[in-house]
């Protein structure tokens, strides 16, 4: 049997607890606009208000970024 990396990613997702109250979202982007993207995320969500962090990345073959960027739904 074949194991992909995105086979692993599927069934690591399907582990994850859906109310464990994150938010998150994935991007696809080249290396310096993720870069770029993940700054922006962190300054409108900052750490230590929101526990924002990257919760999983991984570079894919043809050199962008796959990333997911996951914070608490508010700051109460």
């Amino acid at each position: 049997m074949v194991f992909r990396p995105r086979d692993l990613a599927s069934r690591m997702a399907g582990r994850r607890k859906a109310g464990d109250g994150y938010l998150r979202e994935t991007f696809t982007l080249p290396r310096e606009q993720a870069r770029a993207r993940a700054r922006d995320f962190f300054a409108r969500y900052p750490k230590a208000a929101y526990m924002s962090s990257v919760e999983s990345w991984r570079e894919l073959p043809g050199g962008d970024i796959e990333f997911t960027m996951r914070r608490l739904a508010s700051a109460d």
